[in-house]
């Protein structure tokens, strides 16, 4: 037959000319579309030997790799199912045209559905990504059960050639005639046994059959026989491990094994904190293989800066290193791989398109997260601990998105100090637990730092009281507890630093009220002296129900921003605005009470106003706040301490 000269159908070569610059971000990924192409073919041909033996090629079915550096050509050969003539019009012929899209196709028209066998394509345009890195290509096939092969030429241009060809059995060879290497272009030597060793490695390593390589090696020997020789000279040891560790039965991997690709994985050295195997069945299918590491990654705050998350796979064949739509942002440090069976992928294969599939993959991956966490934490309190000083408050993040399933599983994982024992985290379960009967609230403090919240002057009334407080320090706990405070066990959060604090008991309620009655009689007009003096800096003087033996604390108001949402506001480059807080006063203070001498005795004394300021800024550092005007405040105490002197 004489060489046939076709067109290629549409517009092919704008096409192939939009998909070899704009499709694929990665040049090396047009091996993993050849070598899942192969893996189809022999996909096929295993599935129509089922009913027809004498199909099937009579060794073991592989994939062979054979680059020549000094010809510069690359070679991938299957013994698959291969294509006739027609076979061969129809899937190169035409841009987007999937054979395996098509295989499948008539198999569900037979009703047989169920016994197709895993094909990987799905668009018909992986093929034409060898364009990248080829400027022809040749594809020699033969049909299985068929005598005759064809040649399919093409330099990626408005069209292709075809004439009759021999081939020793039935398959397919795609020739690639490798463009030069430009490393500063992304296009690397795809001759070089390495970059082809690492590239199978990266894209490859599961398929489930051998990937063999040979490289062809210039003579070296002086005569023929050693130059044939040293030309055949090559290891053909498969380059890709062809079992995926998360395909096999837990029982028959040893934890090391696990370990060990954890670390292939992750590029982390240490072993993993949390191994976390799962299989989703049902509408959607998908396997995963997930770790908590034992340490916080070095970017693990640096969301911008690119770190090895969850790795997407569908079935078997690499697609993505990280995976953000996978886990939510706040289980950004969780590691591994997720493996499904039909994900809507876009033309390129390096990207998802947000359907229901990814969704529920999702959902599935973080109820299973939190559960194991939550395993985690019931049984081995050491471990747990390791993990929430390393992830605690990320995890906490979680509690900024509106998912209220998961915020309850991720409120049962939350652990914080307390003044029950300040030696040893809680959690809110054994808080709950520990509650007075007639306690309605959780309170809370939140804070720039475990030491400071520990000594605040807020707590002294719930501690003369025995009323346990949780103290939060992390950034984040500013965020959650303030935003949207939450509910956990039918039980309110309540911040023992903001709004007005009330823990009178019943037995003492009418005593107390006349109390607080007098106190305002008595100290009323001292009030409103200190209100006058710290108008610029006070929203408003009160009486203290909650201090016991310190002379002042600063509260807000609730809903005010506290001094740290500030701040990070302000390193955000957001407006501030302008946010006062209150200053309660306790007047059993002997300070206070000597004050209140010095203020009957003359309500015009100077000291009264100075005092008022001295008062202020004492209650900002007790806080671990920072004065607005150190030097100020150094001088007034300076002279305070002079008039004593």
């Amino acid at each position: 037959m004489s060489v046939e000269q076709h067109e290629f159908q549409a517009e092919v070569k704008q096409l192939l000319d939009l998909m070899i610059h704009s499709l694929y971000s990665n040049k090396e990924v047009f091996l993993r579309e050849l070598i899942s192409n192969a893996s189809d073919a022999i996909d096929k041909v295993r599935f129509e030997g089922v009913t027809k033996p004498e199909l099937l090629p009579s060794g073991e079915f592989a994939i062979q790799l054979t680059a020549d550096p000094e010809a510069r050509t690359l070679s991938v050969a299957d013994n698959g199912v291969g294509m006739s003539h027609d076979e061969v019009v129809t899937n190169l012929g035409t841009l987007a045209k999937s054979g395996s899209g098509d295989f499948i196709a008539k198999l569900k028209e037979a009703g047989k559905q169920g016994d197709a066998p895993e094909l990987i394509g799905q668009f018909g345009v992986g093929f034409y990504a060898a364009f990248m890195v080829a400027d022809q290509i040749s594809v020699l096939t033969r049909r299985a059960g068929e005598p005759d092969a064809v040649l399919w030429k093409s330099d990626g241009g408005g069209g292709y050639s075809l004439e009759d060809a021999e081939r020793s059995e039935a398959g397919t060879t795609v020739t690639l005639h490798l463009k030069p290497s430009d490393e500063e272009d992304g296009l690397g030597d795809f001759t070089d046994e390495w970059v082809l060793r690492q590239t199978v490695k990266k894209y490859s390593d599961f398929v489930a059959y051998p990937i063999r390589l040979e490289v062809i090696r210039p003579p070296q020997a002086d005569d023929a026989e050693d130059a044939e020789e040293a030309k055949e000279d090559t290891s053909n040891e498969p380059l890709n491990s062809m079992k995926a560790i998360w395909t096999r039965p837990e029982s028959e991997v040893e934890d090391a094994e696990y370990n060990e690709f954890y670390k292939h994985i992750s590029h982390d050295h240490q072993e993993p904190l949390l191994r976390v195997a799962s299989k989703m069945e049902g509408n959607f299918e998908a396997r995963s293989l997930l770790y908590v590491p034992s340490k916080a990654p070095f970017d693990l705050y640096h969301r911008e800066m690119a770190h090895k998350g969850i790795q997407l796979y569908v079935r078997r064949v690499f697609i993505m290193d990280e995976c953000k739509d996978l886990v939510p942002d706040y289980l950004r440090f969780v590691r591994g791989v997720v493996d499904a069976e039909d994900v809507t992928l876009n033309v390129s294969r390096e990207m998802l398109q947000q359907d229901r599939q990814i969704q529920a993959i999702r959902k599935y991956l973080v109820k299973k997260v939190l559960d194991s966490l939550k395993t985690l934490k019931k049984n081995d309190e050491e471990k747990y601990l390791s993990f929430w000083a390393e992830f605690g408050p990320v995890l906490k993040e979680g509690l900024l998105v509106w998912d209220e399933k998961n915020k309850d599983r991720i409120l049962d994982l939350v652990l914080a100090r307390s003044t029950h024992d300040e030696s040893k985290l809680t959690s809110l379960a054994d808080y709950v637990e520990r509650m007075n009967d007639d306690q309605e609230d959780i309170y809370y403090m939140v804070g720039g730092s475990y030491d400071a919240l520990v000594n605040s002057p807020h707590l002294e009334a719930f501690k003369e009281k025995g009323i346990e407080v949780l103290l939060f320090a992390d950034p984040v706990d500013d965020v959650w507890l303030q935003q949207m405070p939450p509910q956990f066990k039918e039980k309110s959060f309540k911040s023992a630093g903001r709004g007005e604090v009330d823990l009178s008991t019943s037995e003492g309620d009418e005593s107390e009220e006349k109390d607080d009655a007098k106190d305002q009689e008595q100290f009323g007009d001292l009030v409103s002296a200190l209100a006058k003096a710290l108008e610029a800096s006070a929203k408003e003087v009160r009486l203290s129900k909650r201090l016991t033996s310190s002379p002042a604390c600063l509260v807000l108001d609730e809903g005010q921003l506290s001094p740290q949402l500030e701040a990070m506001l302000r390193q955000a480059g957001q407006d501030v605005p302008d946010n006062k807080p209150i200053m309660e006063i306790n007047v059993e203070h002997p300070l206070l009470v000597k004050l209140q001498e010095i203020f009957e005795t003359d309500a015009s004394d100077a000291r009264v106003a100075s005092y008022a300021e001295l008062l202020f800024a004492q209650a900002q550092l007790a806080e671990g706040g920072q004065l607005a005007d150190p030097a100020a405040f150094s001088r007034k105490l300076a002279d305070v301490m002079l008039d004593a002197l």
